[in-house]
């Protein structure tokens, strides 16, 4: 029986950084679709009373917990921010290789600005903002 053809892997591709964006982008929805658990939970214990919302609310306010919805806000930042990309491709835009590399360029620096902004929103003490 013939060896059959390996499909390529990375050893035959040169590593650019518009490969780990894509790789990104992946990871980031699964951890969004894990976000959705908390979400889920936070959600029924809003429905269940004032008592579950307290206890689960604190909870969330704790530090380890702050870091993860920090860490999802940011992966939901990211994963908008290359849909949006990925819909461009969808319609036959940006797919050379200078636009490519440029629209991902332009991913990285919308996401760190536009996070900053939103965790400077959401976690900043209230007595620091203006």
């Amino acid at each position: 029986m013939p060896a059959r053809p390996l499909s390529p892997h990375l050893s035959v591709y040169r590593f650019a950084y518009t490969m780990s964006l894509s790789i990104l982008h992946r990871a980031t929805g699964i951890a969004l679709s894990a976000g959705l658990l908390m979400l889920a939970c936070w959600l029924m214990a809003a429905a269940a009373g004032p008592e579950a919302y307290a206890r689960v609310t604190a909870a969330l306010a704790h530090g380890p917990f702050q870091v993860v919805l920090a860490a999802w806000l940011v992966a939901f930042v990211y994963h908008f921010g290359a849909g949006i990309r990925h819909i461009f491709w969808d319609f036959g835009y940006g797919f050379e290789k200078p636009q490519a590399r440029a629209s991902g360029r332009w991913l990285v620096i919308a996401v760190v600005l536009v996070s900053v902004g939103l965790l400077y929103l959401f976690f900043c003490p209230t007595g620091v903002r203006p």
